[in-house]
């Protein structure tokens, strides 16, 4: 990297400008544009994610304060409040959205030989599930929550190699969670770890149609006759039971007429009896209960996003613009994400986006910024490991 380049202007480089301009054209985003078009839209959106700014009149304060610095950003001007938000209400969401997915398919690869915590096998595995943002349905009347309150939410598939969103959905507060496997497309020999809610017997079925697994928590209610039980299991791991089962219900019964497994396991840390529902009947019952704990990796992802992105509070009222500003934050997450596996570091997402975003102005070249900071660590790593040896 140049060392007189703004650390902003070093990361816009990891960004594929040709792929970003073939969405906009897609759309015709561009459309009787003048100086503010899509690209600008966006690095500035991304500028504002980046350093976490609370709105979009930050964002363009921000930049006013450092109009003499914008063209070395890379951006080609600062424009007021009400430019930057008719933007994000007229242009077309599709863009961003578009363009995420570009990332993901991208990004995704990068990671795909990373290992996951006490699992052995080579499957790809993703975590399914949503999370709420909570609006004011005067402002936000095209996305009815519950209660009579306004909720956006946002659906994610989440790779759990890398912990890369793998399939994003954004949708109103209404929309239940388990209609988003009507669009999610599985992929052969992949495992998808749900919760109850996903509990739709035609979804799962599909799934095992297309010859891929799902672990979802079984319900209380399910109606079902046991076909074999296995009594090989060491009750000392946890293990209660492991069944083969066919459903009873009528409805069920038809939705799904294949057999299923049913693992059921005592959690010792919550004392709490849980039961797996699973088509995969080639590993262990102890590794459906282990797989289906990697499903906690999805709700760290929504807590990381929504501490270090600008995600609760939005900036535009409009679908169109939430979409936007929903997509821009997930391709800042990727973005860093390429970046963290492009320069080899051993940082975590989290660490990296601490320290772009105080040095977006800085000129310190990304690898040596980022080089410097894991430098630093590993000498106090070195120092707590040599004062710990003095005291034993």
């Amino acid at each position: 990297m140049n060392s007189g380049k703004y650390v902003f202007a070093q990361l816009l480089q990891f960004v594929d400008r040709y792929e970003f301009d073939k969405c906009v054209a897609k759309y015709d985003g561009d459309f009787r544009t003048r100086g503010f078009n899509c690209w600008n839209q966006f690095i500035q959106l991304f500028f504002g994610q980046l350093t976490s700014r609370n709105s979009l009149r930050d964002i363009c304060v921000c930049l006013k304060a450092h109009k003499n610095k914008l063209y070395h950003l890379g951006i080609r001007k600062y424009v007021n409040q009400s430019t930057l938000s008719r933007a994000n209400e007229g242009r077309d969401q599709r863009i961003f959205s578009d363009f995420g997915n570009y990332l993901i398919s991208k990004v995704r690869p990068m990671y795909s030989e990373q290992g996951i915590l006490g699992v052995d096998i080579s499957n790809e595995m993703f975590a399914l599930d949503s999370t709420t943002i909570s609006l004011s349905l005067k402002l936000f009347g095209w996305a009815p929550g519950k209660y009579s309150r306004g909720a956006v939410k946002v659906h994610t598939l989440l790779d759990l190699r890398g912990s890369i969103p793998a399939f994003i959905l954004i949708t109103d507060g209404k929309y239940h969670d388990s209609n988003s496997l009507d669009i999610l497309i599985p992929i052969p020999e992949a495992i998808y770890v749900m919760d109850k809610a996903y509990v739709d017997f035609a979804a799962l079925h599909n799934i095992d149609v297309c010859g891929a697994y799902f672990i979802t928590r079984a319900k209380s209610s399910m109606d079902f006759s046991v076909v074999e039980n296995n009594p090989n299991i060491d009750p000392r791991t946890g293990l209660l039971a492991d069944r083969t089962i066919i459903l009873n219900g009528y409805k069920s019964k038809k939705l799904y007429p294949g057999q299923l497994r049913l693992v059921e396991y005592y959690d010792s840390d919550k004392e709490v009896e849980l039961a797996f529902l699973t088509n995969n009947f080639e590993v262990s019952a102890l590794e459906v209960a282990r797989l289906y704990r990697h499903r906690w990796q999805i709700e760290v992802f929504f807590k990381w996003i929504k501490q270090n992105l600008v995600i609760k509070s939005l900036w535009g009222h409009s679908e169109n613009a939430v979409n936007t500003h929903v997509w821009i934050a997930i391709c800042t997450y990727l973005i860093v994400a390429m970046v963290k596996h492009n320069l080899k570091s051993t940082l975590s997402i989290y660490e990296i986006m601490q320290i772009l975003g105080i040095s977006a102005f800085d000129k310190t070249p990304l690898k040596d910024l980022i080089a410097q900071d894991q430098k630093n660590q590993s000498v106090k790593e070195q120092k707590l490991l040599n004062l710990f040896d003095a005291k034993s």
